[in-house]
């Protein structure tokens, strides 16, 4: 295939480094956009569900978060198709713009106490809205990235997609707790929690709609060329790849989504650390885990994708329980701290090596699809009822402890498939 000499010169891996800074930024702008409803549930649980128990409406808000990311199958099948027909390109460009204004619309809802039982309505279109967008966004930005990447940096390259959605995520998180220090608890409640969705939706948006913009195709998807067929595998067809897709990438989402979107929350209902505190903390976490991606990245390149993917796993199934036990009863935020930092470095590990993982099972007129599909279900599924079924959990069992028996099934099934895998690290590009 012609991309890959053509990578071997300056002007190739000029155009290489531009394709890769304008996806990262768009990626990490898109994804700020998404979290900020993660930093502030707390605050719209009571903005927009009848007053009462707090636990119920907590609750409630986290179904709302599932509920966006139910959606991204859906867009993962329309947006993955998109990408594979018509380019990576053209499906990256519609997302953006989709994703701000579903995020302007929330800083924008009237709450409960105006409109009723339109609120929680209304805020669950436009979670739909966001998950539709987020779910055609992660599979063609890792197609873009890899295709672009030279071909012993394809992790790094890759994992760019996942360091830039922590950056969106961590930005959002600095910027809930800066509001949260900054801010009294009557103006952080009625107007200050808005800020970060209508700064994603007035500025963030239009500028990573307009980086994107100024990118080309990849040269993997333009030497295909637009009615290039898919040879089928009898031995691997897709659905067995999207299959192993979902199983590898089980415990990722849910360390995730669980250890570093669910927990801040968790800290200040069932633990012992103030909200701000632990979205500082939180915070830390989150910038571990971009290093880690990166870092982790680099050594799945040299040693593979399969040592990084069993260790992690390995020690997110041994570790979940002591950190929760950490999280509930710990008063000390110098020691939650090391808890949430450790979970930051685990999680980096999977965002660093899955998403080479992933797009290595797929040929090219393939890949957004496969990935964009497999990806979105595992997130569907498992990472975007995380909090909610952490919640429940608490609420069924009345122990504290009991998230942490989740996420080491979710660790349990991710070892089963990886085990299974073949080693793609060092093998061409289909």
């Amino acid at each position: 295939m012609s991309a890959l000499p053509l990578q071997a010169n300056g002007a190739a891996i000029n155009m290489a480094k531009k394709a890769a800074f304008s996806t990262v930024v768009g990626n990490a702008l898109e994804w700020f956009d998404f979290a900020s409803y993660a930093f502030f549930a707390t605050i719209i649980s009571r903005q927009f569900f009848p007053p009462g128990d707090a636990a119920t409406a907590l609750i409630g808000t986290f179904a709302v978060f599932g509920i966006g990311l139910v959606a991204r199958p859906l867009g993962a099948v329309l947006f993955g198709r998109l990408g594979d027909v018509k380019g990576r390109k053209l499906a990256l460009l519609i997302a953006m713009p989709m994703m701000g204004f579903g995020t302007l619309m929330i800083g924008l809802l009237p709450t409960y106490a105006s409109i009723g039982i339109a609120a929680p309505i209304l805020l669950v279109v436009c979670r739909l809205l966001q998950g539709f967008s987020a779910g055609g966004e992660v599979g063609n930005a890792i197609a873009f990235l890899i295709e672009w990447s030279p071909p012993r940096k394809r992790a790094l390259y890759s994992s760019l997609q996942q360091a830039s959605a922590v950056g969106g995520t961590l930005i959002g998180s600095l910027i809930a707790a800066s509001l949260s220090s900054m801010m009294n608890h009557d103006l952080l409640q009625s107007w200050g929690w808005r800020i970060p969705f209508l700064i994603g939706g007035l500025v963030i948006a239009p500028l990573g709609f307009y980086l994107r913009s100024k990118v080309e195709e990849t040269p993997f998807f333009a030497d295909e060329g637009p009615n290039s067929k898919v040879s089928t595998s009898a031995e691997h067809p897709a659905w067995v790849l999207c299959a192993k897709t979902v199983g590898i990438s089980t415990v990722w989402v849910v360390s995730f989504y669980v250890f570093l979107i669910y927990v801040p929350a968790y800290l200040s209902v069932h633990g012992h650390i103030h909200n701000a505190n632990a979205l500082w903390i939180n915070t830390a976490g989150l910038l571990v885990m971009v290093i880690s991606i990166v870092l982790s990245a680099i050594v799945s390149d040299v040693v593979g994708r399969k040592p990084l993917l069993l260790f992690s796993s390995i020690c997110v199934l041994v570790f979940s329980y002591p950190l929760f036990v950490l999280f509930a009863n710990s008063t000390s935020v110098f020691t939650v701290f090391l808890g949430i930092v450790l979970c930051g470095g685990l999680a980096g590990i999977f965002a660093g090596t899955c998403p080479a993982a992933m797009a290595e099972m797929f040929p090219t007129r393939l890949r957004t699809t496969g990935v964009s599909i497999g990806f979105g279900l595992s997130t569907a599924i498992f990472g975007g009822f995380a909090s909610l079924i952490s919640e429940t959990l608490i609420k069924v069992t009345g122990s504290q402890l009991s998230p942490s028996f989740f996420v080491m099934c979710t660790a349990i099934i991710s070892l089963a498939v990886i085990f299974s895998l073949k080693e793609t690290a060092h093998d061409p590009l289909k």
